[in-house]
């Protein structure tokens, strides 16, 4: 049983007192991340200024901006390293299957729900597909959202809704799964109010999508230290469990464009939440363009922001950090540049390049340890390696695009249909993994952008 209100934020008034409060924060935040590009045109078209007294505003905005940077990096090095201690420290099947109702959420994509159905174990026995348009599956009840029912939750956000509303569920907890995720391994879960299962995109058609994902999953290893804070940084509504009372308690109903997210961060400021990342991988489909991963990474920023008055303010610094990191990452190094080859732009000129330099070496480590989660073999690292910079810079585009220009809505990411099981295989040979338990092919088909 999920803890009831009381240890912790006791009621909707006390939360609506600090979110006024919590915007100034992150606003601080966001704001200088948008200046960023303004103050280095500043900077570029004042090179031969010598006023002092703008030498020493642009020495503090390029401090500034580096020791935020560096604040974000070191936490989340305190997150991997100290507070993920103990993260698979539960019994990981504690919840049978006898306790699990699937549902999968799609608009229409039959053959690729199809491939997730088929993946769920025959032994759950209520295998439910909420979808927009009527499809046929083998292996689940298929319902239809009808086109009539409004609410203030938006696209998946309001499937998941009327399904809360309209359709019965008498098992301890409900797991939601994208339209494109299969389980591997899936032999049940930990008991927790919210149940997160470790995510794993494969490759669709574009390699470096497939990269840039690498790197992703390579940085939420901080994900292992969420049990240990309040607020979830954030989720992954492509394979979550939710404790189905403390859903019918929080709902979905509520306008977003995270809705993922927004749940678990609604659900921390009404009870004692209890988190866990399983160890279970669901295997996702990575964007198949460039195009679509920029935009996806655009979403999750501006859905982060926009929601952003549901945390307290004391938690809001460590919740953005992914942002701050994400943004700056291309601009610390190109900071370093420019101080190198104008070096009386700021004092300690020498410092900042070693402290710019540290800091950007930090990307090559998530790149290492999502090698490590994909079990790459060691000798193709380098090949990946290599490519970080390009990672972190598609990853940054998206996280600017989100700050600069936010949306309220979006556009699905379309999944590959085209691509049956076998193909899959062919272009993820992780999913056939050898004795040693490394990957040790290198995909061989051409790249699609």
């Amino acid at each position: 049983m999920f803890h009831t209100p009381g240890c912790r934020n006791t009621s909707r008034d006390d939360s609506r007192q600090y979110q006024d409060a919590g915007v100034e924060s992150v606003s601080t935040v966001v704001y200088l991340i948008r200046v960023n590009m303004g103050f280095m045109t500043l900077f570029l078209l004042s090179l031969n200024v010598t006023d002092a007294v703008l030498a020493q505003l642009l020495s503090v905005f390029l401090w500034a901006t580096l020791v935020l940077y560096g604040g974000a990096s070191l936490w989340w090095l305190i997150r991997v390293f100290i507070l993920s201690y103990g993260w698979q420290d539960t019994n990981q099947t504690e919840v049978g299957f006898d306790n699990i109702q699937v549902r999968v959420l799609t608009i229409a994509a039959e053959e690729t729900v199809q491939r997730t159905v088929s993946s769920i174990p025959d032994e759950i026995a209520e295998s439910l597909v909420i979808a927009e348009e009527a499809i046929d599956i083998a292996g689940a009840d298929v319902h239809v959202v009808p086109d009539d029912f409004e609410c203030a939750a938006q696209r998946k956000g309001r499937a998941i809704e009327w399904a809360r509303q309209q359709i019965p569920c008498e098992k301890e907890y409900v797991l939601y799964l994208d339209e494109d995720t299969l389980l591997s391994g899936f032999s049940g879960l930990p008991a927790a109010d919210i149940i997160q299962l470790s995510e794993h995109p494969l490759r669709t058609h574009s390699r470096l999508t497939y990269v840039c994902e690498i790197f992703r999953i390579g940085f939420q290893f901080e994900q292992r230290a969420f049990h240990r804070v309040a607020y979830p940084a954030y989720a992954w509504g492509g394979a979550v469990a939710v404790r189905h009372e403390l859903e019918e308690q929080i709902t979905w109903n509520v306008p977003s464009i995270t809705e993922d997210t927004t749940f678990i961060w609604r659900a921390a400021d009404r009870v004692n939440l209890d988190y866990r990342l399983a160890t279970v991988k669901a295997r996702n489909q990575a964007p198949p363009t460039l195009k679509s991963l920029i935009k996806q990474r655009r979403r999750w920023v501006s859905g982060t922001i926009k929601d952003r008055d549901l945390l307290p303010r004391r938690y809001q610094p460590f919740v953005f950090s992914r942002i701050v990191i994400w943004a700056l990452s291309p601009i610390i190094p190109l900071f370093g540049v420019i101080i190198f080859v104008f070096p009386e732009a700021t004092p300690s000129s020498s410092a900042y390049l070693l402290l710019s330099a540290l800091l950007f070496g930090i990307v090559f480590l998530y790149m290492t340890f999502g090698l490590v989660e994909y079990r790459k073999y060691p000798e193709v690292w380098w090949a990946y390696i290599v490519v970080t910079p390009l990672a972190v810079l598609v990853h940054s585009l998206g996280a600017l695009w989100g700050i600069i220009q936010p949306i309220d809505d979006f556009e699905v990411t379309r999944k590959t249909a085209a691509i049956d099981t076998g193909s899959l295989e062919d272009r993820n040979p992780e999913l056939r993994e050898d004795e040693s338990g490394y990957d040790t092919e290198l995909e061989t088909e051409p790249d699609e952008n």
